[in-house]
């Protein structure tokens, strides 16, 4: 079983002994029976002074976009505040204020380049740094493993909060080594880290043996976070990627599409999914209050999906489909694909497969070479 950073660190006594503590975190940082990481923590005997959020909070009661407001947590009666997609200039000055000494960084990420959680430690190594504080992350596995390597890499033009540094969609790195690489790019100190044990970065997260908690409400569980690197690229058009429903990111859809599109979805035979005609009528978020059609992908063989080969998939078929009904949200698009270039290729009409070629080798050359110094784990095999 994978033993994660937190509990690692609690196990040995003492966390941070003499030092003022600062928490960034959300509700996915909890031990293997269930603590969160702010009494694990204090329990072991930690100062800690303060907690910070990301996207979606401290307890995660925020949606997509949205944040928890700084406030007092009232399980631990220490202040809250909320770091979401703040200058790095503000989050300086909420480190400065909360008075700590290290900044601790529990963040189970997504294993994917647009997950805002990648984003927030990335900023924070940048805040940090301007007032000489540490910081430290306690790792977590990436949940879709760390070998494989896949997705187009983020042309530095394009750098937003959802996506900081040139790496790919599926970058295949935990945070820990992220905070590596993030500071190298930055030109700042490195973060420590307390490293995962009996991590297997060749399997995806259900052989960890730990608990799955949604990292986001709308990942609710590992499927839909191995789904998400491939179909998150819709939020960028006008399609539902089923936000709003119990199966976001898996069920995608809309009012204009018809029963062609899982039908043309079966067609492609996507590895690892089954394909089913769907119909749903979102909660919230787009289409909400309407009915939509559309596709489920379930998935069947978790090793054998290659989620960007499955957006792609996607993305083909509604061009090739519904030309004149599909909507890019052109800025929004681009800033997720990480540049203009996934856009124009599926305008001028390329096929999935050429597509993704042209990220074949671009994707290994990050594997092989620019990630390589700061892995903090073996990988074995093919990237």
């Amino acid at each position: 079983m994978t033993v994660s950073g937190l509990e690692r660190l609690v196990h040995a006594g003492k966390p941070f002994a003499g030092q003022r503590v600062g928490l960034l975190t959300h509700p996915a940082a909890i031990t293997s029976d269930g603590r969160h990481a702010a009494h694990a923590l204090l329990d072991a005997g930690a100062d800690l002074r303060a907690l910070f959020g990301p996207e979606h909070g401290v307890l995660g009661t925020a949606q997509a976009g949205e944040s928890e407001s700084a406030a007092t947590d009232s399980s631990t009666g220490l202040p809250v505040y909320d770091t979401y997609n703040h200058s790095v200039e503000h989050l300086s000055g909420m480190l400065a204020e909360a008075r700590i000494d290290v900044l601790a960084v529990d963040l189970q990420n997504a294993g994917a380049r647009f997950f805002t959680y990648e984003s927030s430690l990335y900023d924070a190594l940048a805040a940090a740094a301007l007032i000489g504080l540490r910081v430290c992350v306690l790792d977590r596995p990436n949940p879709l493993g760390g070998q494989a390597v896949a997705g187009p890499i983020l042309d530095q033009a394009y750098s937003s909060f959802v996506g900081r540094a040139p790496i790919p969609v599926r970058h295949g790195m935990t945070m820990g080594e992220l905070g590596g690489l993030f500071a190298a790019r930055l030109g700042v100190e490195a973060p420590e880290v307390v490293t995962l044990a009996g991590w297997d970065p060749a399997r995806l997260f259900g052989a960890t043996g730990l608990p799955w908690v949604p990292p986001s409400p709308n990942l609710p569980t590992p499927i839909s976070a191995l789904i998400y690197p491939g179909t998150c690229f819709l939020e960028g058009t006008n399609v539902s990627v089923g936000r709003g429903t119990t199966t976001p990111f898996e069920l995608l859809g809309a009012p204009w599409l018809d029963r062609g599109f899982a039908e043309r979805l079966r067609a492609a035979e996507p590895a690892g999914i089954a394909v089913r005609e769907a119909y749903a009528t979102p909660a919230f978020d787009r289409y909400a209050g309407r009915q939509i059609c559309g596709a489920q992908l379930h998935v069947t063989d978790p090793g054998a999906v290659d989620p960007l080969a499955v957006g792609v998939t996607v993305l083909c078929a509604l061009r090739d489909g519904w030309l004149g009904r599909l909507r890019f949200r052109d800025e929004h698009f681009d800033l997720l694909a990480g540049s203009d270039g996934l856009r124009t290729a599926l305008n001028k009409g390329r096929s999935a497969e050429e597509i993704l070629e042209e990220w074949r080798e671009p994707a290994r050359r990050f594997a092989e070479v620019e990630r390589e110094p700061y892995l903090l784990y073996a990988r074995d095999g093919e990237c």
